[in-house]
């Protein structure tokens, strides 16, 4: 018996272009009378003005706050009369929409969309209220422990670069964002050239051609950005620390990585996960919570922003064992890179990464993410066919290769809050 054939993901993708000229990704499913669309603007909050960080993140704040001929509350009782999600959020590097309506209401949730996108209000009260939650979420975070943690590696990792702001703003700051500050953001950031749209549900091409020539084609056909220098975390081997009189250590800790591109990216992605990135099965997770009973969780990721990229983890443990728990994340990054895995936490690896990536594509908000995401990466639709082949055809040797660039001799740039027993900055 011959074996089934698998089913084509890429081949479900349609590439659109509306007569204004607007791309986009469309998968068409009529299993629910359900409709989902992502886009975004390349350039977020590392596009902010200086001394202005939080315009992008109040940008996206304002967009459903009122628009047309609608206030705010009136917009927002219209969403919800019909049962419409939609919301805007800004981070490093896109701006990003999501539209979700049942398709009875199609036409209304493109009306809404339209006007939030191409007439946004900015009434005065709710920039107010706007800006108050920003700050009350900022304000919040400067005394998180883990919050300042990543705030404190943010500035380290990437010194007089945007990157080193948060995403949402600064304090300080964000009271300075001004009406014309948002509308001068709108028009040079929600531009056609830099915009990418991915479509899941129950429509076709020919009804979504005319929608998004509707929601997009009235924007400015150029995008005015500033351009954000490619800046490598810097640090390595510095440790930071941050004075909280709080019983535990929150840990930072991080080092250059791969960029998404980088033919080794696979081999990192499959050797991170043996690391850090595995949850209940990994490397560091065995060693440093398991065994040694040091903390509650640790973790690695790959972080690939457009103008860097890094291999980041975080932790937290109790003062007295700060330093030990630094000790064995060293230790497991040198042993990593110098004998790299072993072969049955390669197959363990790969069979959970190819196995999971189904459930990416569970629901039409989980594909209409996922397909933006690859166009912002700069992949095309083949790229669903042929990625776990990908991580199935990674071998013993390129992890081992991809662990000596990837963890190299083991210094992370290491940021500490809290009152952490022998461990000093550096």
């Amino acid at each position: 018996m011959n074996a089934p054939a698998k089913i084509s993901r890429a081949a479900r993708v349609q590439k659109i272009v509306t007569p204004g000229g607007i791309s986009a990704w469309l998968v068409e499913d009529y299993a629910v009378p359900l409709v989902a669309m992502d886009f975004s603007f390349e350039g977020g909050a590392a596009q902010d003005p200086q001394g202005k960080s939080g315009v992008a993140s109040i940008l996206a704040g304002m967009l459903d706050e009122g628009a047309g001929d609608l206030d705010s509350e009136a917009f927002q009782r219209a969403l919800d009369d019909h049962a419409i999600r939609l919301h805007f959020s800004a981070d490093r590097d896109e701006f990003t929409g999501h539209l979700q309506t049942l398709t009875r209401n199609l036409d209304k949730a493109f009306e809404l969309a339209t006007v939030a996108l191409n007439a946004p209000r900015f009434d005065a009260d709710p920039l107010e209220r706007v800006r108050g939650q920003i700050n009350a979420v900022l304000k919040r975070e400067s005394k998180d422990p883990d919050s300042m943690a990543a705030q404190a590696w943010r500035r380290a990792a990437w010194p007089n670069h945007p990157y080193a702001r948060s995403p949402r703003g600064e304090i300080g700051e964000v009271d300075a964002v001004g009406r014309d500050d948002l509308v001068a953001q709108h028009k040079n950031l929600l531009a056609r050239d830099v915009l990418k749209v991915a479509v899941v549900g129950a429509i076709d091409a020919a009804t979504l051609s005319v929608k998004l020539d509707a929601l997009f084609a009235g924007l400015p056909p150029r995008a005015k950005k500033t351009p954000v220098p490619r800046a490598e975390i810097s640090g390595l081997g510095r440790r930071v620390l941050v004075d909280l009189d709080v019983p535990q250590a929150n840990i930072r800790f991080g080092r250059p990585g791969l960029t998404r591109h980088d033919p080794d990216y696979m081999a990192a992605t499959v050797l991170n996960h043996i690391w850090g990135g595995g949850s209940f099965t990994s490397r560091l997770w065995q060693e440093v919570r398991e065994k040694r009973g040091l903390t509650y969780s640790v973790y690695s990721m790959l972080s690939t922003p457009k103008a860097s990229s890094g291999l980041i983890g975080a932790t937290s443990t109790k003062n007295a064992r700060a330093a030990e728990s630094l000790a064995v994340i060293a230790e497991e990054a040198e042993r990593m890179a110098s004998e790299g895995p072993t072969e049955k936490e390669l197959e363990k690896a790969k069979k959970y990464l190819v196995g999971s990536y189904a459930l990416r594509f569970d629901t039409s908000t989980k594909i209409a993410g996922h397909l933006l995401q690859l166009q912002q990466e700069g992949f095309g639709p083949d790229y669903l066919d042929r990625r776990n082949a990908e991580i199935e055809a990674v071998t013993l040797e390129d992890t081992r290769r991809v662990a000596k660039r990837l963890l190299g001799d083991g210094r992370f740039l290491v940021a500490v809050v809290g009152r952490p027993d022998g461990v000093s900055a550096s």
